[in-house]
């Protein structure tokens, strides 16, 4: 009964509450609930909607691993931004500089941008080990210092040029390019691949290891798996590198199969999106899949929406009343199952009523 509430009814009352939220603030913002239904619906077959949603999907995902990664451990790596911005600057930095063969010239530059984003965590990650200072603190602080570092970095007097009115690396040659599979009008990027191998790794990681059942035990009870021969420095520290290497990919994408260069103006705001999808996939490989793909599809369905003169501000709304009710569903099944619980334990534990007395003679 439990896993049936866990497995179909959280679903179902997030879904449901989520279509509710959803249709008022529609109403509210004086639009038709099925009008906007419809058009979003209509827009995923025109023009390349649907490659650029699986597209935006595939970056989500990589995002929203590696937050989940922490959070199967309680460790919330708030830093995914900053760590996948440094390490496609980095890695397309090298990416520029460098002249390798085909193949090659693509596997050093993810080895790079894998590398530095878990060059950027491993110092929240030694403070949390070593000293306890909270990786929430740490890792939003470094987001700061890594946008001061990419702007050095790519200046023209270091790595950078100037061209135009923006400011870009040396473009990457057509060796280092990650070909991808065309689409009409479109291309699905080759890195697709790479996002799912991950999200099997990540399960079997988690399921089928031992460090993974290291890390769910620190992260349900640190006391408990510390009391089980779990070395809970080493678990933090290895959990939050896994963390940071895999945030460090999530640039590669559109670096390696649309844009060949990194500038100022490149894509931001992978990261806290990640957060958010994280959450909504319940830090599940396929639930995180799920949402990357809903998250992506509102996303594009933005502008749809505008056309039709709905806000493409709703879009933003829409999006957070579904976290909002996902977080919430959850909960409110997980304090029913407890409340359950503690009634079975208390029904189990109760005194035996009293024997009748002995009739005597």
């Amino acid at each position: 009964m439990n896993r049936f509430r866990g497995a179909v009814v959280a679903p179902a009352l997030a879904i449901g509450v989520a279509a509710v939220l959803c249709a008022i603030a529609l109403l509210i913002s004086g639009a038709s609930p099925v009008t906007a239904v419809a058009t979003i619906v209509a827009q995923l077959g025109s023009g390349t909607v649907a490659v650029d949603t699986l597209n935006s999907a595939a970056i989500y995902y990589l995002a929203a691993l590696a937050v989940a990664i922490g959070f199967r451990m309680k460790l919330f790596n708030i830093g995914v931004e900053g760590q996948f911005r440094i390490a496609a600057c980095v890695a397309a930095i090298v990416g520029g500089t460098l002249p390798l063969p085909p193949v090659l010239h693509v596997v050093v530059i993810i080895v790079v941008a894998m590398l530095t984003g878990a060059a950027w965590i491993a110092i929240p990650a030694l403070l949390k080990a070593y000293r306890g200072v909270s990786e929430v603190i740490s890792t939003i602080m470094l987001n700061a210092i890594a946008t001061g570092m990419i702007a050095f970095l790519i200046r023209p007097e270091t790595f950078g040029s100037l061209r135009g009115n923006n400011i870009t690396t040396p473009p990457i040659p057509e060796t280092g390019w990650f070909p991808g599979v065309p689409v009409g009008n479109g291309a699905i990027f080759g890195t697709l691949v790479i996002s799912v191998l991950l999200g099997v790794g990540y399960w079997f990681l988690l399921g089928r290891t031992r460090f993974g059942f290291d890390l769910r035990a620190s992260g349900e009870s640190p006391t408990a798996a510390a009391a089980g021969g779990v070395d809970a420095r080493r678990t933090v520290l290895v959990t939050l590198l896994i963390s940071g290497a895999v945030a460090g990919l999530v640039g590669l994408p559109e670096l390696l199969g649309r844009d060949h260069a990194y500038t100022l103006t490149s894509p931001q705001g992978y990261g806290f999106t990640g957060i958010a999808i994280a959450l909504l996939g319940r830090n599940h490989p396929v639930g995180i899949a799920l949402g990357a793909l809903l998250w992506a599809f509102l996303d594009k369905a933005a502008v749809a929406l505008d056309v039709v003169g709905i806000p493409r501000e709703i879009v933003l709304i829409m999006q957070g009343l579904i976290v909002l009710s996902v977080v919430v569903a959850y909960e409110v099944v997980r304090r029913v199952e407890l409340g359950a619980q503690q009634r079975r334990v208390a029904a189990a534990t109760e005194p035996a009523t009293a024997a009748p007395a002995e009739v005597t003679s």
